[in-house]
Parts: structure tokens; C-alpha cells; sequence
């Protein structure tokens, strides 16, 4: 087992059920871990998620037997883990407060500008249906609110690509 650090690229983290249902979690980008992959490979467990590269991306691949002793003996790295888990579990409890605060439109929107974000590009190559599962929605309620988003001038829709505005 090992533990990932991106050192360059994007990766998206979703979780998925025993249906191929999808919600996304988060991003990591160049110089986060997934504290997802360092829980499971501490309790030696499989993860019940899925990790995709969104662009080209070199990651580092840290052996779970190095993780117990740099740990131990090196402050920094110890803090960066901690830090690291502590980012991405305030990243999942945003999740949790999006799906249940917000309604969907206001859910995807937040997703248009949370991609923005990560990807630092007002333009998302992506097709209704991929949002869709990431959102775990149908891609005709995605389509259709996007639509509204546009009509609100807030974003521009082609085909698989969305400019926000």
C-alpha cells in the first residue's frame, strides 16, 4: 500500500456505491495527499472510492512502511499530514453541507466554480453527463439547469464545454 502526494496535475476524489453511483468529494492538486487513500492504507483496508486524473498529473507513491517512521521523526512531514487530513475532512464536510443545505441548482453551480477553481480555467470541458455524475443527478436536470444558469448570464454553454462568466 502506499500513500499519494500529487506533485503536479489535478485528481478529482468521489465516492461510489455498489451501483456506480457517484457524488464528488474533492480535488487534490500539486502538493496535497488524499487523506482518504492514508486512512484506508493505515487500517490496511480497500477504499470504497474512486480517483481520477482530470489532466496530466505525477504523483508520488509513499510506502505505507516509510509513513510509520517519517512520521515519527520528521516534524515537517508529520504536519503535513496532519494539515493534509485536516484539509480534506473541512472539504468533506462542505460536501455534506452542500448536499444538505443547498438545493441543486445552487449545488451546481457551487460544482462550475469549485472546477473553476481547481483547474484555474473559466472554460470546464466536460459533458452534461459527467457533471451529472459527479453530482449524482440525472444529466436532464443537469442540462436543464445549466440552461437556466445561462439564461441568468452566469455561464455560456457549447458542446461539452462550459464558460463561466
Amino acid at each position: 500500500m502506499h500513500m499519494p502526494i500529487v506533485l503536479e496535475g489535478l485528481l478529482s476524489v468521489v465516492r461510489q456505491d455498489e451501483d456506480a453511483n457517484e457524488i464528488l468529494l474533492y480535488y487534490l492538486e500539486g502538493g496535497e495527499t488524499c487523506a482518504m487513500s492514508l486512512a484506508c492504507c493505515i487500517e490496511g483496508k480497500r477504499n470504497d472510492f474512486k480517483v481520477t486524473a482530470e489532466d496530466n498529473s505525477v504523483l508520488w507513491m509513499i510506502p505505507m512502511n516509510y509513513m510509520d517512521e517519517w512520521i515519527q521523526n520528521y516534524r515537517s512531514f508529520r504536519k503535513y499530514v496532519f494539515s493534509s487530513y485536516q484539509t480534506r475532512f473541512d472539504e468533506l464536510l462542505e460536501t455534506i453541507d452542500s448536499i444538505t443545505f443547498l438545493n441543486l441548482y445552487d449545488r451546481l453551480y457551487k460544482y462550475l466554480l469549485d472546477k473553476k477553481q481547481a483547474t484555474k480555467s473559466y472554460e470546464i470541458n466536460m459533458s452534461h453527463e459527467q457533471i451529472a455524475q459527479h453530482l449524482n443527478t440525472s444529466r436532464v436536470v443537469v442540462s436543464r439547469l445549466l440552461k437556466q444558469l445561462e439564461n441568468e448570464g452566469k455561464i455560456e454553454l457549447e458542446r461539452n464545454r462550459i464558460s463561466i462568466l
